[in-house]
């Protein structure tokens, strides 16, 4: 894996990719940041050796860099998930050329059903903890004490300081920003009713099928890192009702715009 993240790293070098110093995933319906950003160099994922191809047909698959708030940024317009076929150390390669390229700091950004029922469809929630409900590791294989600690600590997986500097941003802008526990599952399928309470008893309040793998390797490679929620849907067992994916696209589109304030005011200040 070393070489081939060498052989990544040197090519979207050489396509002018220098220092970038955040990394940002955009997830599902999240794709308007793009528009705020003065873009210097994009590529297509399917020409970047050694590269996944996004095969969902809502996620752009592009590698951008730029310039947003006077900061170098590589942005991912389209992530990769387990329930695509993709191994977890696939979903998570693109992490390990962000950092091989230079970044210090990892947001990340995703869809997510509310399992809290305090909270609404439209608002975000800012991830303090999660539980990896995927079943296995972006860390289990062989060799990975060659990239980093191999029984990385998990104690605070998401940067307080950050989260913090988040918390402010919402209060300053009156926007509603939850603070929660995500759980990852493997997808594609929703949840039926007894997989919302069993989530639920377990202290969840926010399910999607992303994100986790991402952190989990964030952390093993010692990224600052944070993560944000777009509710989109409210997974209430006692009244469940059909969900189309057309909706939550809808829905991750409609509360993108407090996303990107979010992310713009702190890229500013970090």
């Amino acid at each position: 894996m070393i070489k081939q993240i060498n052989e990544t790293t040197q090519y979207l070098q050489e396509k002018g990719f220098e220092n970038p110093e955040i990394g940002i995933i955009l997830g599902t319906g999240l794709g308007q940041l793009i528009d705020e950003i003065e873009i210097l160099k994009e590529v297509s994922y399917n020409h970047i050796p050694n590269f996944p191809t996004a095969t969902v047909e809502f996620h752009k698959g592009k590698l951008i860099y730029g310039s947003l708030e006077g900061k170098k940024v590589v942005v991912m317009q389209g992530r990769f998930h387990l329930y695509e076929g993709y191994s977890l150390q696939d979903v998570t390669y693109p992490v390990r050329v962000m950092e091989k390229l230079g970044i210090q700091t990892l947001l990340v950004s995703n869809a997510s059903g509310a399992i809290n029922l305090n909270f609404k469809k439209g608002e975000l929630m800012l991830i303090e903890d999660h539980i990896n409900l995927q079943g296995s590791s972006p860390l289990a294989f062989k060799g990975v004490e060659q990239l980093g600690e191999r029984f990385t600590d998990m104690s605070a997986p998401y940067d307080l300081e950050i989260n913090s500097k988040f918390e402010n941003i919402a209060k300053n802008r009156n926007i509603t920003l939850h603070k929660g526990v995500y759980a990852s599952v493997v997808g594609p399928q929703l949840e039926t009713r007894a997989e919302y309470r069993m989530l639920k008893i377990i202290g969840a309040d926010a399910v999607g099928m992303s994100t986790v793998p991402e952190i989990i390797v964030a952390n093993h490679l010692k990224l600052k890192v944070a993560a944000v929620s777009v509710l989109t849907d409210e997974c209430d067992p006692d009244n469940l009702k059909p969900v189309e994916i057309a909706d939550i696209i809808a829905m991750a589109s409609k509360a993108e715009p407090d996303m990107i304030i979010l992310f713009k005011e702190l890229i500013k200040i970090i």
